[in-house]
């Protein structure tokens, strides 16, 4: 049986162990890029466990050859800010003790003067911050300090970064991912894994032939766990804590969350605490209603400025209309303005990561969990 004080279910942090589920083919397919030096991008929806997967991997691979840099861009705003979380990111990785770090800083960094802040923790926790200046080649000495590193030390680096479609915000994005391609590109002791959550930015930076990291290097969805993986596993890790859930109430909870892997295990983890012995579809719901609880904040902040037109579609959406959007009924029942309007509300709802297409011409909300909670609690439907 399992520790009393160990959560069943995780979500909302870095899931591992006992609580990582299949993923096999995944996880096989990522190993052998990061081992062979094969540039990935890998594109999910949030709450897909795409961090999870690729810490995962991280961990199988990691060793004294093959040495993990992490970087997450999602607090990043500009070129600056990403250039020293990268320098930060490669020295913590190819450094295993402070003085080593300031020696790497000081031979591979030396033309810019680094400062190294330190933390509570001096030997896991500290930055590099670099004296910038735009107008010098700051940016690409920076970006050719694994590869220096590497060739030194004779290991391979891979450099893994989270929520890279943000460097399209950035001023002068264009430029920056120039930048970027023009040194990675000729590195062949570095590989890079970038992934992330905003499917229509990184679509449009790796699959879009006018910008710099077209055909960058393999590409691929990571999709969902499959119902019958998931139901397995609901049932087990009930199993391991001295509960039961049976099998169809396992399956209800894939089917609410459509199978997002956060989401299925938060709602997992709330029919747990309300199940005393068995578990009941008075738990499940009970569950379902606690989650929509704890969404709703967020959802709340991602809908308030909404126009109604963009409500009255995400409406239509909601209740099936997935195509079809021109049509006078479609537009008179949803009072969704002109045929016109249409194509500004696909756009605007798009780059807000509301909605996504999922075939030729098919929309859909993004979220699960956004869409019961416009139906149950904004538009009082069941």
């Amino acid at each position: 049986m399992a520790n009393k004080f160990e959560s069943p279910f995780v979500f909302g942090v870095r899931v591992e162990g006992d609580t990582f589920t299949d993923r096999r083919v995944e996880t096989d397919r990522l190993k052998a890029n990061f081992t062979y030096g094969v540039n990935t991008i890998l594109i999910s929806p949030r709450r897909m466990g795409k961090t999870s997967l690729v810490d995962r991997v991280c961990s199988l691979v990691g060793s004294d050859d093959i040495r993990i840099a992490r970087i997450d861009a999602f607090g990043t705003r500009s070129e600056a800010d990403f250039i020293n979380a990268f320098a930060t990111a490669v020295v913590r990785a190819t450094s295993s003790k402070w003085e080593e770090w300031m020696e790497n800083a000081k031979v591979f960094l030396s033309r810019f003067v680094p400062k190294i802040s330190f933390g509570m923790d001096p030997y896991n926790d500290f930055s590099v911050s670099l004296e910038y200046n735009a107008s010098n080649n700051t940016t690409e000495e920076v970006l050719r300090l694994p590869e220096l590193i590497a060739q030194e030390k004779g290991y391979r680096i891979v450099v893994c970064i989270d929520e890279f479609q943000q460097i399209g915000e950035y001023p002068d994005s264009l430029t920056f991912q120039k930048k970027l391609r023009g040194v990675w590109q000729l590195q062949s002791h570095v590989s890079y894994c970038l992934y992330g959550s905003k499917k229509h930015m990184m679509e449009r930076m790796f699959q879009n032939s006018s910008y710099p990291f077209y055909r960058f290097g393999d590409l691929f969805y990571l999709g969902k766990i499959s119902e019958a993986d998931w139901t397995e596993f609901i049932c087990q890790r009930f199993e391991v804590t001295g509960k039961h859930i049976p099998e169809q109430l396992a399956q209800s909870i894939c089917r609410v969350t459509d199978r997002y892997s956060s989401y299925v295990q938060q709602l997992a983890w709330l029919v747990w605490l309300h199940t005393d012995d068995t578990a009941t579809e008075t738990d499940l719901q009970n569950a379902i209603d606690r989650l929509l609880d704890a969404c709703e904040p967020l959802f709340i902040q991602q809908t308030e400025d909404m126009s109604s037109y963009q409500m009255n579609f995400l409406h239509a959406i909601a209740n099936g209309v997935n195509t079809g959007f021109t049509q006078s009924a479609v537009l008179k029942k949803y009072q969704l303005g002109t045929a016109a309007n249409i194509t500004r509300l696909k756009k605007s709802l798009t780059e807000k990561d509301i909605i996504t297409t999922v075939a030729p011409k098919t929309l859909a909300i993004s979220d699960p969990i956004l869409q019961m909670w416009l139906k149950r609690r904004v538009w009082r439907e069941q």
